[in-house]
């Protein structure tokens, strides 16, 4: 085929050049900057261009493709599909590498055209959501996942996009649409760091970010939580760009052009640094079941991966026509073959979803009824909803410790929330009353299951007796202090099912005295999934 790359002497764009070139298309690498396209014209054989999405775009009416390499796509103005459309005017097909949300979503405004004119329109033809998406369609099959996970991790040597680092610098601070529990909630750009194992046990660190599959994969393939994160190798990095966030998140400055040059020249300053190996990682769950594809690549090529969608789609002897954002636009067998050429290699795993609950209850979890076992299951975020029933005791130990921990205040009927989040320690829970919440944090550990309150931590004897789950409080510690048994409160806690109905009944009476200190009982149901998903803006 014909092939113009817009921004094809970039770091990625010049790596779908030279894979294209090594595929025998016809290659004209394009762009403002004559000078570089030129020189890398030379060096691969292929031809060379100016070329300013911004002027006149009859030059497209030459080829059979045009790419879009260059970015950064949030940065598009007005007209963000200029160049789409012309394409599209001249019966040229069109693609590109943007991993912004709003700039992939919104190419399926073009659908009725691309259909018309019969090209093919495709964004996001890149690591996200091309790739990402073909390995978990290749992870779940025809099953519908629970959780859907990625993290991309370059080494530090490899090279730095422009367009890649103003993308993330905007993002850095700024509120960002995360689905979990089969909700919208928010949070902050380069936030919530966890550790990721690539192939040869590489551990690398990513940090959350917005790309197009937190928006669209909820839709696509039904899950009720979707993550992505980044990483960056070198930890003064990392946490730099953290500390700068934070002060983003404080002054909510813009993220100007010189701002990133400056950005980028102290990041080249650390490139002797750290290694030239990085990777991605997909993981999905479904069921109990943990399933991971993976993918390392060494010696600096890691830059090539954000190419290989589009050089396997241009493998294919005839386009899909339309135009949509690149979900499943190829399947992982078609990626992996592309990767041919290149010092990669991908792997395939999976484990089991290991919870607080039924890790340490064990054999004893099965015999729960399976609406109790539901609640202890989580993949990533459940919520539960219902109404509740709260006596609380009228002494002066019962304020004070009430007031000291969020109980809520007495009520007949009450309606009452629950939404448990895993976390690297175990699980998070906050329960609302009403207004009023209070959140405590649950982790297994070898002496049984462990519930935290600021600093207050208790052991919880968890018990399955008569089809319920009992879990007295045994023993507490205020930070590492032991709290002696005459200072620990006495809880009669349960959970049991009547009429197909969950059901919790928790009663805590004072130290010493024995006083109430606050009893609530009441039900709890999953919290229906959202039919519609409009992204929060």
């Amino acid at each position: 085929m014909k092939v113009l790359i817009v921004g094809g002497y970039g770091v990625f764009g010049e790596r779908l050049a030279r894979l294209l070139v090594r595929d025998e298309h016809e290659v004209c690498i394009a762009g403002r900057k004559i000078a570089s396209a030129q020189t890398l014209a030379r060096e691969l054989g292929c031809a060379a261009a100016l070329f300013d999405r911004t002027a006149d775009l009859g030059a497209l009416a030459d080829f059979e493709v045009v790419v879009d390499a260059a970015g950064p796509f949030h940065s598009y103005g007005e007209d963000p599909y200029r160049l789409a459309r012309a394409a599209i005017d001249v019966g040229v097909h069109y693609l590109d590498l943007s991993d912004n949300a709003d700039f992939c979503a919104g190419i399926a405004t073009l659908d009725t055209a691309a259909r018309e004119a019969g090209v093919c329109v495709l964004s996001g033809l890149s690591s996200v959501p091309a790739l990402s998406s073909a390995a978990v369609r290749a992870l779940v099959g025809d099953e519908t996942p629970r959780v859907i996970e990625s993290a991309i991790l370059p080494g530090n040597r490899s090279p730095r996009g422009r367009a890649v680092m103003s993308s993330i610098l905007t993002q850095a601070g700024r509120s960002i649409p995360i689905w979990r529990g089969g909700e919208w909630c928010k949070a902050s750009g380069w936030s919530n760091p966890r550790d990721y194992v690539l192939p040869d046990a590489l551990v690398r660190q990513g940090w959350l970010i917005e790309v197009p599959d937190l928006r669209l994969f909820p839709a696509h393939f039904g899950a009720d939580s979707v993550l992505f994160r980044a990483g960056l190798e070198l930890g003064v990095m990392r946490y730099g760009l953290a500390a700068f966030a934070g002060l983003r998140r404080i002054w909510p400055f813009r993220v100007t052009g010189p701002l990133v040059q400056v950005v980028k020249f102290a990041a080249e300053l650390l490139t002797p640094f750290g290694s030239g190996r990085g990777g991605m990682v997909v993981m999905a769950v479904v069921g109990q079941e943990r399933r991971y594809w993976k993918l390392l690549a060494e010696e600096g090529d890691g830059p090539f991966i954000p190419a290989i969608a589009t050089r396997a789609l241009l493998r294919r002897t005839s386009l899909p026509v339309g135009a949509r954002p690149a979900l499943e636009a190829i399947s992982l067998e078609e990626a992996e073959a592309a990767l041919s050429g290149l010092k990669v290699r991908t792997e395939r795993s999976c484990d089991l979803v290991e919870s607080v609950f039924p890790k340490v209850l064990g054999a004893d979890f099965e015999k729960l009824p399976s609406q109790v076992q539901a609640t202890h299951l989580t993949a990533d975020c459940s919520r539960w909803q219902g109404d509740a029933r709260v006596r609380r005791g009228t002494g002066m130990a019962s304020r004070i410790i009430g007031a000291t921990f969020g109980f809520p205040d007495a009520a007949d009927k009450i309606p009452v929330s629950v939404v448990k989040t895993v976390t690297a320690t175990g699980e998070t829970w906050v329960r609302r009353f009403g207004n009023r919440s209070f959140r405590s944090r649950l982790a297994a550990t070898p002496a049984g299951v462990t519930e935290s309150f600021g600093p207050f931590t208790f052991l919880l004897g968890l018990k399955v007796r008569n089809n319920a789950l009992h879990y007295p409080v045994t023993s507490g510690k205020l930070g590492f202090l032991p709290l002696p048994r005459a200072l620990m409160p006495t809880s009669v806690a349960r959970e049991y099912v009547e009429k197909g109905v969950f059901h919790f009944d928790v009663k805590l009476l004072a130290p010493i005295t024995q006083e109430l200190l606050v009893h609530y009982q009441g039900t709890l149901t999953p919290t229906q999934r959202q039919t519609e998903t409009p992204v929060p803006k």
